[in-house]
C-alpha cells in the first residue's frame, strides 16, 4: 500500500513504513478521524506514551552521578560504534516488537527533524499529539522498562537518574504539554526516595513510576517511608508493566504473543495482589497508584478471585476494612491500553467494574506495534458522552491537577 507524505521529508509517494518515516504521514487518518469527531474541543490526555530513549543515549550517560562510570559509559559510547547501549540489560522480547518487520517505526524513530530551537524529541512528540488530537502526553521510557531485572542494582539508579535530569532539562523543559511520572530506581528504595525529594517537584513531574517487571515486595516494609513521602505530595505512584520472557513462570511460552499476552499482566497482577492483600492502601488512603499497560480483562478476574478467597480467610488480611474488589476500584486507576475489545459484552462489564467513568484514564501507548487511538473511546456505544470525556481527558486532569482547557493544534492539514 502506499500512503502519500504531506509534511516533512520525503515529499514523493512513500512505498513502506520504515523507522524514518514522519510520524505525521503515519498518523495522518488518525487526525483526520480524530477532527471528524470533534476532538478539538475536548480535553484529551494520553498517559502513557513513549520514546526512543537510546536514540539520545549518548547525552543521557553525561548525566549519570558517578564520575567513574559516567567515564566508562561516554567512552563505550564514543567508541563502540553499532554496540547495546552502555549498562542496559535487554529482554529477548525487543526483537519482536516490529512483528516481523512489518511494523517497524517503534525500532529507532529515527525521521528527519529540522527544527533545532528544541531537542528532537520535543518535535517528536508534538507530532504524535498534533496527530493524535492530544493536549497532555505523559512519556515514558522503552528499553529501560527493564531496568528492574538488571543484575546490577546500582546500574538502575545510576542510569535511572541519568534519565530522570536528562528527560526533565531536556524533554520536558522544551514544551508543557509533554509530561512525565519519572523512574524510581525501586530496587533500591533509598535512593528511590531521594529522587522524590530531589526531583518530584521539577517541572512537568505530575507523579512517579515503578517499571514492574522486576522482583521486589511492593509490601516490604523498606518501602513505607517512600510511598508516605509520595503521599504526601499528592502525586500518584504508577507501577508500569512489561513482559520478561526470562522469569520461570513464562519458561514453557514458546511465542512472544504469549509472552507478550501473559507478561504484561503478570508482573502487575503480582504487585496489585500484594498491595492489596498487605493493607497498603489502609496504611496510605490518599496514595492514588496508577496501573499501566497492562490491559483491563485482568482486573474483574483478581477482583472476583481476591473477594473469594478473602471471604474464606479474611484472617490472613487483618488490615482490609472492605473487599479487595473495593479497593481496586476505589484507591486504584487503571489506562486504557491495551484495552481488550474483541468481546463488547466482556469490555463494558469491565468497565462497569473498575468503575471507568472515575477511575479509568485513556492512553495510546504510541509508537508501540498495539497502539491505541482516543477514537477507541469515543466509539464505545455503551459510554454516554460524560464518560468518554472524563476517560479522554477530565480524570486525568483531576488526578494529576492539570488544566483541563484544550490546546491541541488539531485544525485540519
Amino acid at each position: 500500500m502506499n500512503i502519500q507524505g504531506k509534511f516533512g521529508p520525503p515529499h514523493s509517494p512513500i512505498q513502506q513504513i520504515d523507522v524514518h518515516t514522519d510520524t505525521r504521514d503515519i498518523l495522518a487518518h488518525a487526525r483526520r478521524n480524530a477532527i471528524r469527531r470533534g476532538l478539538q474541543d475536548w480535553f484529551v490526555c494520553d498517559i502513557d506514551a513513549h520514546h526512543v530513549e537510546t536514540v539520545s543515549w549518548k547525552e543521557i550517560v553525561t548525566y549519570i552521578e558517578d564520575p567513574v562510570v559516567r567515564d566508562n559509559a561516554m567512552r563505550f559510547q564514543a567508541e563502540r560504534v553499532g554496540a547495546p547501549p552502555y549498562g542496559l540489560n535487554g529482554d529477548l522480547g525487543l526483537r519482536y516488537q516490529s512483528v516481523g518487520g512489518r511494523i517497524p517505526h517503534q525500532d529507532g524513530q529515527r525521521e528527519t527533524v529540522e527544527e533545532t530551537d528544541v531537542h528532537r524529541d520535543v518535535t517528536l512528540t508534538r507530532r504524535a499529539m498534533d496527530s493524535l488530537g492530544i493536549d497532555n502526553m505523559v512519556v515514558f521510557p522503552t528499553p529501560m522498562l527493564f531496568l528492574g531485572m538488571h543484575p546490577q542494582p546500582e546500574m538502575e539508579v545510576w542510569l535511572g537518574g541519568a534519565y530522570n535530569r536528562w528527560l526533565i532539562e531536556r524533554i520536558l523543559s522544551g514544551d508543557d504539554r509533554i509530561k512525565s511520572l519519572i523512574y524510581l530506581p525501586f530496587n533500591t528504595p533509598r535512593e528511590a526516595e531521594r529522587t522524590v525529594e530531589e526531583l518530584g517537584d521539577k517541572k512537568g513531574v505530575i507523579g512517579f513510576c515503578v517499571t514492574s517487571t522486576r522482583y521486589k515486595a511492593v509490601h516490604h516494609n523498606e518501602y513505607m517511608r517512600l510511598y508516605a513521602m509520595i503521599e504526601e505530595r499528592g502525586k500518584p505512584l504508577a507501577f508500569h508493566a512489561g513482559y520478561h520472557w526470562q522469569d520461570p513462570s513464562l519458561a514453557t511460552v514458546n511465542r512472544f504473543l504469549g509472552m507478550h499476552a501473559l507478561g504484561f499482566v503478570w508482573s502487575n497482577m503480582i504487585h496489585m495482589t500484594n498491595w492489596v492483600l498487605n493493607g497498603i492502601p489502609e496504611r496510605f488512603p490518599k496514595l492514588k497508584t496508577l496501573w499501566v499497560e497492562s490491559g483491563l480483562a485482568w482486573v474483574p478476574f483478581l477482583m472476583q478471585r481476591l473477594d473469594d478467597q478473602y471471604l474464606m480467610r479474611p484472617s490472613e488480611a487483618p488490615q482490609l476494612k472492605r473487599m479487595p474488589s473495593e479497593y481496586m476500584n476505589h484507591n486504584c486507576f487503571y489506562t486504557t491500553q491495551p484495552m481488550e475489545t474483541t468481546h463488547p459484552k466482556a469490555l463494558e462489564n469491565t468497565l462497569e467494574m473498575i468503575r471507568a467513568e472515575t477511575q479509568l484514564m485513556f492512553s495510546s501507548d504510541w509508537p508501540h506495534f498495539d497502539f491505541d487511538l482516543p477514537q477507541e473511546i469515543c466509539d464505545l456505544p455503551f459510554l454516554g458522552e460524560q464518560a468518554k470525556r472524563n476517560i479522554l481527558g477530565l480524570n486525568a486532569a483531576r488526578i494529576f491537577n492539570l488544566d483541563p482547557t484544550p490546546v491541541k493544534k488539531l485544525a485540519p492539514a
